[in-house]
């Protein structure tokens, strides 16, 4: 009896998700015709290292103060490897935040989240729905703007 009534709800939901429909909205496309010269484009230095606690990473906008992170964020531990990246943006994106990503991390007395998120605001709803009151560590980080 059990398994006839869990094939026939199995063979319900199936004809209801198959008969689920999605509204597809248009894909906004917009193209830009610019001159890009040498004085548009900006240089980012993506940092990492990582140390006998941990791995630390960022961005900067000069290689002297990417090493000057690394140097900071492994100070006391051991440098087990450390990276530059270097990568040109435009540097109208630069300061952009609308096509960038959020990273959240909360550590609560009683476990531990970590998600991504669209928007700062919406980073920060999510820690405070995790963390329910009793946040010890939270984080935010930003991404560079998106290509």
């Amino acid at each position: 009896m059990r398994k006839s009534i869990l094939i026939i709800a199995t063979v319900a939901l199936s004809i209801v998700n198959l008969n689920a429909t999605n509204n597809k909205k248009p894909l906004a496309i917009s193209i830009e015709a610019t001159t890009i010269t040498k004085s548009h484009i900006a240089q980012v230095f993506e940092w990492e290292v990582k140390t006998n606690k941990g791995t630390y990473s960022g961005t900067t906008l000069s290689l002297q103060k990417a090493k000057q992170m690394i140097a900071l964020s492994s100070s006391g531990e051991i440098v087990k490897n450390k990276k530059i990246t270097s990568y040109f943006i435009l540097k109208n994106e630069l300061n952009s935040t609308n096509k960038r990503n959020y990273f959240w991390e909360v550590k609560t007395a009683t476990g531990f989240a970590k998600g991504y998120a669209s928007n700062e605001a919406y980073a920060k709803k999510m820690i405070q729905l995790v963390a329910s009151g009793d946040v010890i560590v939270s984080k935010i980080i930003i991404s560079q703007p998106q290509q």
